[in-house]
């Protein structure tokens, strides 16, 4: 044989053991990717419950903020309707009020006022029953959150900035001031 063909063999001998141990590799290479050991399984499923737990804990506090939310925009909208329903109900029980400041003597002494005057005392009962309070006004300190002053009078028997007067009865719901007494308060 020659030169030339030792070298040719050589060189395929060559060339097929690296083609056998790359494909020796590939192959170990494939085995390991196709079977992860036991420690990588644990890790992954570690994790993957990891992400399980802590789109759960998301979703359960998403929940409940959308509850907070969802109850509290039930209370607001209770009480705007309260609000709303005592708005209506207020100047009926005003008017009520005037009438009967400027009863006659022998009208007030007859048995059908006696009935007319539980009229007024029913509404403000339903409306302490739904919460509408009446705001105390005379004889209380000045306070703006709950009185609308129109003016001031000197007073000798109230201290500075009380309320003398009532002309309008104010009423809240709760401390949301439905409507505020109109006053006046001494000087």
């Amino acid at each position: 044989m020659s030169d030339e063909t030792i070298k040719d063999e050589e060189q395929l001998e060559a060339v097929e053991a690296a083609t056998t141990d790359s494909v020796e590799e590939t192959d170990e290479e494939v085995a390991e990717e196709a079977e992860p050991t036991l420690e990588e399984q644990l890790a992954a499923a570690e994790a993957k419950a990891k992400e399980n737990l802590d789109g759960w804990q998301r979703a359960r506090a998403e929940f409940a903020n959308a509850r907070k939310r969802f109850d509290k925009q039930r209370l607001d909208s209770r009480m705007n309707a309260l609000v709303e329903m005592a708005g209506k109900l207020l100047p009926v029980i005003d008017d009520f009020d005037l009438a009967f400041q400027n009863v006659p003597e022998e009208i007030a002494k007859s048995d059908w006022y006696g009935g007319l005057e539980l009229i007024p005392r029913k509404l403000n009962t339903i409306l302490e029953g739904i919460g509408i309070e009446r705001i105390e006004a005379i004889g209380q300190p000045f306070d703006p959150n709950m009185h609308n002053a129109i003016m001031q009078e000197e007073s000798a028997d109230h201290d500075s900035d009380t309320v003398i007067k009532e002309f309008q009865a104010g009423y809240k719901i709760g401390e949301r001031v439905v409507r505020p007494s109109v006053v006046v308060v001494a000087a």
